[in-house]
């Protein structure tokens, strides 16, 4: 079971497709403070791949990436 995270904004991207999921991740993360998690919520199946890569390659720590019905769920904890 995954720890109890308390989310600090929920971006709800569902609807929006590739790469507009992740650049309303980036657009927030940018705004936020360092500790912060936001959670995208995304119906466009390419955020699963996109996301946990761009986490990767900015340092930045992902918590989840899960399916949910007919969406995805990813929690990002900004951390710089």
């Amino acid at each position: 079971m995954s720890e109890e995270v308390s989310i600090t904004k929920t971006i709800d991207a569902r609807g929006s497709y590739c790469p507009g999921p992740l650049m309303e991740l980036v657009k927030a993360i940018k705004r936020g403070q360092v500790g912060d998690v936001y959670e995208l919520l995304s119906s466009d199946s390419g955020s699963a791949k996109d996301v946990p890569e761009w986490v990767n390659k900015m340092g930045h720590e992902l918590i989840y990436c899960k399916p949910e019905g007919d969406f995805w769920r990813i929690a990002v904890r900004k951390t710089k």
